[in-house]
């Protein structure tokens, strides 16, 4: 049985115990007096059962699913002629990848003899027979699991207690995950950042004014040590940056006031899912409408009026990029504002204000902070776009701020530095984790700094 299979199969289960405890805490209710001499109420006797049955399985196929690979792996290998299994690690290695490749189906590494066809055909019956037995283990233990607390439900179980306690250890677990998560992530990429530094000086990286991280065949080549100045990236980000927001700020915002303040319910209705859609685009979309029609039309009318246009410009990346995050400005923009309590307009109004003199002396000033909030994060998402930026503005590591010249951003650097078969072990690619470490250390202080912004500066409305 296939592993999503498994889990329906497991879901069944545990709905049918749900209704096995429910009704067995409706069977013993009737010779206590009745429901109301229950310590819980029926439905989380029906909770229990079920969280008896599932949580108990879930964990076993987690184990299984850890450690069926290796194990089935051990297995193959200890069936293989005793001159493959006396090979060095690394050869056994492929060996074994080339199996699972041909039990599989697809492409291995060197010619198929008929040991090797044996292999996969072991590997194939292992697979099998441990599907199989996974199956029965799994659904042996969530039975077991619902017979244990079926048969503990009784007017004195506290199951209310149990179940809550049981949902609070796994919300905790699941806040757990993210935090360690998230504490891994930080870590890979500070790890990899601190063995780049000790290659290249952080003075060199960050104040640097030359990048060119490919490293030179011939020693008296320019930067034969590769030149790691990450300034025109962070110069070229900030352009790109400040041209989207310079877009999107009082795009986003000023439609936010017209939904919000301005337009009728049925415009309001129409309007704002269709502003949303752009949202919903995919950034590569963006990035072949800037490439094919915004950067060719930026450069054309740059020629008529005299103008050097690049073909590919930071202008014609931040104008998308700005299109691209005004449903964002307009979706936080358009909450804060409706968040305005309505008496404070009504006040307004009583005083004789217009309604354009009340939005811009009473409605803004109040959701200003929750705006502020927004656009700062706005200018996070801008600085981490990456597709646009590449199919935009290019890859030249310009220092400049002409917007008409190419440019090129961190996050640019970060796939190009990337793609391919690379190896973890020169500047060259080491570089990537410190770009990323500068980029998560930015993005990271203008969230805090809206966050900040908007507990420091919210009003407390009654």
């Amino acid at each position: 049985m296939s592993g999503p299979a498994l889990i329906l199969v497991l879901l069944a289960f545990s709905a049918v115990a749900f209704h096995l405890g429910r009704r067995r805490a409706f069977a013993v209710s009737a010779s206590a007096g009745g429901v109301k001499n229950l310590h819980s109420l029926p439905s989380y006797y029906g909770g229990l059962t079920a969280l008896w049955c599932a949580l108990p399985a879930v964990v076993v196929l987690g184990l299984w699913v850890s450690f069926e690979s290796s194990i089935v792996e051990n297995l193959v290998v200890a069936g293989l002629p005793e001159e493959t299994r006396a090979l060095p690690p690394e050869r056994l290695n492929l060996v074994v990848n080339d199996i699972r490749n041909l039990a599989e189906g697809n492409i291995v590494s060197g010619e198929v003899v008929p040991e090797m066809r044996a292999a996969a055909d072991h590997y194939l019956e292992l697979r099998r027979t441990a599907a199989a037995a996974s199956a029965v283990v799994v659904l042996c233990v969530a039975i077991v699991g619902a017979s244990l607390a079926w048969r503990r439900v009784s007017p004195s179980l506290r199951a209310r207690n149990q179940v809550e306690q049981i949902v609070r250890v796994l919300l905790i677990a699941s806040s757990t995950v993210a935090i360690f998560s998230t504490l891994g992530i930080v870590l890979s990429v500070l790890f990899e950042a601190i063995r780049f530094f000790g290659h290249v000086p952080i003075a060199d990286f960050l104040f640097g004014l030359d990048w060119s991280p490919q490293m030179a065949i011939r020693e008296d080549q320019v930067g034969s040590s590769g030149a790691f100045g990450a300034i025109p990236l962070f110069a070229g980000t900030l352009l790109i940056s400040f041209i989207a927001m310079t877009v999107a700020a009082p795009i986003g915002l000023f439609a936010a006031i017209y939904l919000a303040e301005y337009a009728t319910s049925a415009f309001r209705s129409v309007a704002k899912p269709v502003l949303e859609i752009l949202a919903g685009i995919p950034t590569v979309v963006y990035g072949f409408f800037a490439a094919l029609i915004v950067a060719p039309a930026i450069r054309d009318t740059g020629a008529i009026i005299g103008l050097d246009v690049a073909s590919e410009s930071a202008l014609a990346a931040g104008l998308v990029m700005g299109v691209m995050i005004i449903p964002f400005v307009s979706s936080l923009s358009d909450d804060v504002i409706n968040a305005v309590p309505q008496a404070l307009r009504d006040g307004s109004y009583a005083l004789g204000a217009t309604r354009s003199e009340t939005i811009r002396q009473v409605v803004l000033p109040a959701a200003l902070p929750g705006i502020v909030g927004g656009l700062l994060l706005a200018i996070s998402r801008a600085i981490g776009e990456t597709m646009i930026v590449v199919m935009a503005a290019g890859l030249a590591a310009n220092l400049t701020a002409n917007p008409l010249q190419a440019v090129t951003t961190v996050t640019v650097q970060i796939v190009t530095l990337l793609v391919g078969d690379q190896e973890f072990d020169s500047p060259k690619t080491l570089v990537a984790f410190a770009l990323g470490l500068v980029l998560f250390v930015v993005t990271l202080c203008l969230n805090v700094i809206a966050l900040r912004v908007v507990r420091k500066y919210r009003e407390q409305y009654d």
